[in-house]
């Protein structure tokens, strides 16, 4: 009967498969550990830059939102309502207001209580007629000279203390600008008005056959 001799298998053979093997195992473990790897890089960035996105409002700048427009109504409402009244008030000065009428009836009064009881002609121009203007002249240089120094403070406010984050609106500009010139006007015509320069007071003839 015959047999088959078992094959035998020297060291250096067990070795050479132990190396194949090993080698295979990490072939098939090398995918598995580059995944895991690239895996945690990623995540690690992410972990970097979630704080710089919550710093910056998820990634949008202060710049790139855009203005509220209740921050620009109120912008200048001060400066254009001081404006608004510097126009107001020089044009006050030029017609006139009811509390330059109410004094100068007043002086009208008082000047014909003085003259009751008699005087001359002149006397009773001046009392009557004379202190009436005049006091008209000085309660609507009141109202200029306050125009005048309204509409000065609109336009010199800007250049004062800190700088303003956006410019003066024209249109401020512009109305405190005709506030200062009505100003101006009528501080030249109440003071016309006070020294008699435009018209002087009537003067009483002489009485006849004197």
């Amino acid at each position: 009967m015959n047999t088959t001799p078992a094959k035998t298998t020297t060291p250096d053979e067990t070795a050479a498969a132990e190396d194949a093997a090993a080698k295979d195992t990490e072939t098939k473990d090398a995918p598995g550990t580059s995944s895991k790897a690239d895996d945690s890089a990623t995540a690690s960035d992410d972990l970097a830059t979630r704080p710089e996105d919550d710093a910056d409002g998820d990634g949008i700048a202060d710049e790139d939102l855009e203005p509220d427009p209740f921050e620009r109504a109120r912008h200048g409402v001060g400066a254009g309502a001081a404006a608004v009244v510097s126009a107001a008030l020089g044009v006050v000065a030029l017609t006139g207001a009811w509390s330059g009428r109410v004094a100068a009836e007043r002086e009208t009064l008082i000047g014909q209580i003085k003259t009751s009881g008699g005087g001359s002609a002149a006397q009773q121009i001046s009392e009557i007629y004379g202190d009436a203007w005049h006091t008209t002249a000085l309660v609507n240089g009141v109202f200029a000279v306050l125009a005048l120094l309204v509409g000065v403070v609109v336009l010199v406010r800007p250049a004062l203390g800190a700088p303003a984050e956006r410019p003066q609106p024209a249109w401020v500009r512009a109305v405190a600008l005709a506030g200062v010139a009505l100003g101006v006007l009528g501080v030249l015509i109440s003071a016309g008005m006070y020294f008699d320069l435009f018209a002087s007071l009537p003067s009483a003839g002489a009485p006849a056959g004197g």
